[in-house]
């Protein structure tokens, strides 16, 4: 399939949820709650689209989907549109627009409290995500944007913390997120080892 193709279905993917809340909301289809239901699915898919991100370099290493590459962006920024659409919907539908009760609820609630940097992450992310900002930034580039992780593991805390039932989908997300995690960190011991066996015997001839 052509990669202009591969966009455009995607794009598509990504929107039905978006989509699907557009038409629940002008067709009553919003459950008894709207509000905490678009602003608990808007929330989800951030969370799930943000995975679908961090699953693209294991899918490209592990199964060689190295087409997978191109479209890592556009995952990004459709977790990250979820993300805003998130907040807004919590400021407009729960807080009633009313901006001074957001500082309260930051400090009053904890799962707001560690959602605010993962969103805040995000934000930084999605503007320094262009071409342009990687070449501006160079190496610092990949740093930045290794923060990711901090912002999943922080986006799941605030999926956990507001469960009320069932703790399935939130165990489930949160597997997920570890086993990201773990395969990130045995990549990086890998480099540690791989960096000791080439510096040991340039320090033995020097010795």
């Amino acid at each position: 399939m052509p990669v202009s193709a591969r966009r455009v279905l995607i794009f598509v993917l990504a929107s039905l949820p978006f989509g699907w809340l557009l038409w629940a909301t002008f067709t009553n289809h919003l459950g008894a709650d709207p509000a905490k239901t678009v602003v608990w699915q808007t929330g989800l898919w951030a969370l799930r689209l943000l995975l679908i991100t961090l699953c693209v370099s294991p899918a490209r290493r592990l199964l060689q989907w190295g087409w997978l590459m191109v479209h890592r962006r556009m995952l990004g920024l459709f977790a990250l549109f979820y993300a805003v659409l998130h907040l807004l919907a919590y400021v407009f539908f729960i807080l009633g627009a009313d901006f001074s009760r957001l500082g309260e609820e930051l400090i009053k609630r904890p799962y707001i409290t560690v959602g605010a940097p993962a969103l805040l992450i995000l934000v930084v992310l999605g503007v320094t995500s262009t071409r342009a900002m990687m070449r501006r930034l160079g190496k610092s580039w990949q740093r930045l944007h290794n923060s990711v992780y901090v912002a999943v593991l922080l986006a799941w805390l605030h999926l956990f913390w507001q469960v009320r039932s069932s703790y399935f989908e939130a165990a489930l997300y949160g597997s997920i997120t570890a086993v990201l995690l773990l395969i990130r960190l045995y990549w990086w011991w890998q480099r540690r080892q791989k960096v000791r066996r080439v510096v040991r015997p340039g320090q033995m001839e020097r010795g």
